[in-house]
């Protein structure tokens, strides 16, 4: 055994040459502190929940704010004016809102009255959605390779620092499994690393038990999501009236938690001058936002969850469909001797 590993070793040796390439950059931790030296400290761009220089992930259930929130937070960075109470210490600066969600009218119709008195977004919020009648490039062998390379392009031809993603589903048909999830995140890091971006993903959760409070688990593909990205937060909505939602920190490398579930940033969505926005309520605990499960509720649940069984659904579909985990759909089934 000894002896054919030190065979393999020999053989390596050979084989590796002084100027042979390596993924690794080797150095002493000193040497990377003294260059570190002279790289610009991250600043703000949406209070601690997103850095410069960071991949975000901002996450949510479906109609929940998501887009509102993002393009807030775009025109935020355009004009160099802080929202939601929280800190931005840049200056205006471009920003590329790629927008896979909305149609230029459906745009127009949030950011006016009545399609009329329009708000006046700043030249440095740049919009970009599919063009529908794009020509098939020969060169590329998917649509995929020629959205990856359009997206390139447009941030070399813009100038682009700051990039929002709208949303990541777009992008990727099943981001919920890690083999698909990997590549995204792979490329979406690759740019922000060869342009020096700042780029903040929307992304889609399956339906959440909105009894229970948000965690990474809630993401679609959350294990490698999360390890890819550098931060990341999510919407929930509030039970205590209609518009209300919270802001709750998932991840965060650049700073401690500040807004965990004991100080989630609690906002209504509402339109002001024009501008459909979430605007700032107060700080609270999520705890006091979600909806108290009731004996009806859980009789209800439990009767959804044999019915959709007896119909050949399997837990996980299950779980997803109630926003219930698979675990729970096996305890209501084995509950009922099913």
């Amino acid at each position: 055994m000894n002896d054919n590993l030190d065979s393999f070793k020999e053989e390596l040796r050979k084989e590796l040459v002084p100027d042979s390439n390596s993924i690794f950059e080797i150095k002493s931790a000193n040497q990377f502190i003294e260059i570190a030296k002279n790289r610009p400290i991250p600043r703000m761009l949406f209070g601690v929940l997103w850095f410069e220089g960071e991949l975000c992930i901002l996450f949510a259930d479906t109609n929940l704010g998501k887009s509102i929130l993002a393009v807030q937070i775009a025109n935020s960075i355009s004009t160099g004016v802080s929202t939601c109470g929280l800190v931005l210490e840049c200056i205006a600066t471009f920003i590329l809102y790629i927008d896979f969600e909305l149609s230029d009218k459906q745009f127009e119709n949030r950011y006016s009255e009545n399609f009329e008195n329009h708000y006046s977004f700043s030249p440095n919020f740049l919009r970009a959605e599919i063009n529908p009648d794009y020509l098939e490039d020969k060169r590329f062998k998917t649509f995929e390779e020629f959205l990856y390379y359009s997206l390139e392009k447009s941030i070399i031809d813009n100038g682009i620092k700051v990039l929002i993603i709208d949303n990541i589903t777009f992008l990727k048909n099943d981001n919920e499994k890690a083999k698909d999830a990997l590549p995204l995140m792979k490329f979406l890091k690759e740019l922000k690393n060869k342009y020096g971006l700042s780029i903040l993903v929307l992304a889609h959760t399956p339906k959440i038990d909105n009894t229970r409070a948000i965690t990474n688990n809630h993401l679609s593909g959350s294990k490698m999501l999360m390890n890819f990205c550098d931060s990341c937060f999510a919407i929930g909505q509030s039970h205590q009236e209609n518009g209300l939602r919270y802001i709750k920190q998932i991840k965060q490398r650049n700073c401690e938690q500040i807004y965990g579930s004991e100080n989630v940033i609690v906002c209504r969505i509402e339109k002001i001058n024009s501008f459909l926005q979430f605007s700032f309520v107060e700080f609270g605990n999520e705890l006091d936002h979600l909806r108290h499960i009731t004996a009806e509720d859980r009789t209800e649940r439990d009767e959804k969850v044999i019915e959709l069984k007896t119909q050949g659904v399997s837990n996980v579909q299950i779980g997803k469909q109630l926003g219930i985990s698979e675990g729970m759909v096996r305890i209501i089934l084995k509950k009922n001797n099913l």
